[in-house]
């Protein structure tokens, strides 16, 4: 696992950032030769949108209400 000091993670943050994204290796920071953070990936995909494509299927109309509108107690005027 790579280690870096703090002085020199605060000169190289977002490169450090892109190459743990990129390579999936953590990085500790440490102040004065003591581990106090770690830099790791978190797993997400760099590009949600479509990442979940063909993991389940819409069934039915997703735009029509669950209940019908005479069942709604706001159309109703009741306050139950």
């Amino acid at each position: 696992m790579k280690t870096i000091a703090a002085g020199a993670f605060k000169v190289q943050c977002l490169a450090i950032m892109d190459e743990v994204r990129a390579t999936g290796e953590p990085v500790v920071i440490t102040k004065r030769g003591i581990p106090v953070a770690k830099v790791v990936p978190t797993g997400i995909p760099a590009n949600i949108f479509g990442s979940m494509a063909n993991d389940f299927k819409i069934v039915g109309d997703i735009e029509a209400p669950a209940a019908p509108l005479r069942e709604w107690r706001a159309v109703r005027g009741s306050r139950r």
